[in-house]
């Protein structure tokens, strides 16, 4: 599994449109790119201008198929007028999956 975490710095009265736009990134990703395993938007519990999204992904050739496609595409021209973003906090394969199985 292909994981990782990023950080938007997000206007103040875009915050809505971000979580609505990141959302329907989600909806659309997990329902149609069958590498997509989860996609989940968290707002800082400090700084409500700053939102995450922790993702997860088969592996870094479906997280790839995601960047090259509409949802992802469509996402960044939207909160690309409103979110500073993204700054890559962590990024990797999970340790241990057949622990986990």
């Amino acid at each position: 599994m292909y994981q990782f975490l990023v950080s938007f710095t997000v206007q103040p009265d875009h915050r809505d449109d971000f979580v609505r736009a990141a959302r329907r990134t989600a909806r659309d990703s997990l329902a149609n790119e069958p590498g997509s395993h989860r996609f989940e938007v968290i707002a800082d519990e400090e700084d409500p201008d700053v939102l995450y999204l922790n993702e997860v992904y088969a592996d870094v050739d479906a997280f790839d198929a995601h960047a090259t496609g509409p949802y992802f595409a469509a996402f960044f021209a939207e909160a690309g007028a409103y979110a500073e973003g993204p700054t890559w906090l962590m990024r990797g394969n999970l340790v241990g999956v057949e622990a986990a199985a």
